[in-house]
């Protein structure tokens, strides 16, 4: 019984971090019909940034709630500027052309931001930590402690990543349901013309969305990083690719079922590495998703809809 607690834990613990990076993938298929696959990295630069922040404020020699307030708060205000670049810049000239056309320069754009932080430095010597393909470790930003309670390990890192998490995931719920950009934004998704012939200003609800999933990847990122200290470039491209089976096992397009399509991934992976195999971690994902799309195509919360010709 300890060890099916401990599982559960473990297995919230990393579903909340795939709720979180489904929430983006949901919220701009829902807005656009695309499919974001540059999202997972710009996760992997939520970590980075917030990498080079803690660095630059001495978290490392002296760790304080301040510093690691500022860290979070800087990564998310750089994503949340990024997911607004990526959307000015290479899905708004195409939201005219083939959705194919869309999809591919994300993946593009996704492979521009992964070896993108490969390159070599460039004359930034200077830096502490020039950038390159090298692994980094986070600092932590606060004293780990950890408890025993019934058998089950718990950490104060475990603790805060759910909190936070569960508290983002409740705000978005907050802003898309009981704010004017929610509104907007609802608008938007039904039909963008319509909205736009109502007066709302469809390209900035669309660069908000973008910024608004991106902060989120940030948020995930950073409490990832915080916890499991190794950040590389091409971090976001397994939670990236897990998140999107999180948000169409949901039903993609749907902020409630990315949410629990994250919950039900993290437990199904704890799980099936705990009492079968571990190496089936992964494949519990795509096993999942092929499942999906075979006996409910729409996910779980998702509805069918009809297709204009």
């Amino acid at each position: 019984m300890t060890e099916f607690f401990q599982h559960l834990v473990n297995g919230l613990s990393v579903g909340t971090i795939y709720a979180l990076i489904a929430l983006g993938y949901t919220m701009v298929y829902g807005v656009l019909k695309l499919i974001n696959f540059a999202h997972g990295d710009v996760y992997m630069v939520g970590a980075f940034s917030g990498f080079y922040l803690a660095h630059a404020l001495g978290v490392e020699q002296r760790p304080t709630a301040g510093k690691a307030f500022v860290v979070f708060v800087g990564s998310m205000i750089v994503c949340g500027a990024l997911g607004v670049i990526i959307e000015r810049f290479a899905y708004r000239p195409l939201r005219q052309r083939a959705r194919l056309t869309a999809l591919i320069t994300a993946i593009g754009v996704s492979f521009l931001l992964e070896y993108g932080f490969q390159l070599p430095s460039f004359g930034l010597t200077a830096l502490p930590f020039p950038p390159g393909p090298t692994p980094r470790f986070f600092p932590q930003p606060f004293e780990r402690i950890s408890w025993a309670i019934g058998g089950v390990e718990l950490s104060n890192y475990d603790v805060v990543s759910l909190l936070v998490a569960f508290g983002f995931m409740l705000g978005l719920q907050l802003v898309v349901y009981r704010t004017r950009f929610g509104t907007a934004m609802r608008a938007v998704s039904f039909d963008a013309q319509v909205a736009g012939l109502m007066g709302i200003n469809v390209n900035r609800v669309i660069a908000g969305t973008f910024a608004l999933g991106s902060v989120l990847a940030a948020v995930a990122a950073l409490l990832v990083a915080g916890s499991r200290p190794s950040i590389d470039p091409i971090m976001g491209l397994m939670p990236g690719l897990k998140a999107f089976v999180a948000a169409v096992f949901g039903g993609i397009g749907n902020v409630p079922g990315a949410m629990v399509g994250g919950l039900v991934l993290g437990l199904a992976e704890e799980y099936v590495a705990g009492y079968w195999l571990s190496s089936y971690r992964d494949a519990i994902a795509f096993a999942i998703l092929i499942v999906v799309l075979l006996v409910r195509p729409e996910g779980l919360f998702g509805r069918t809809r009809a297709e204009k010709v």
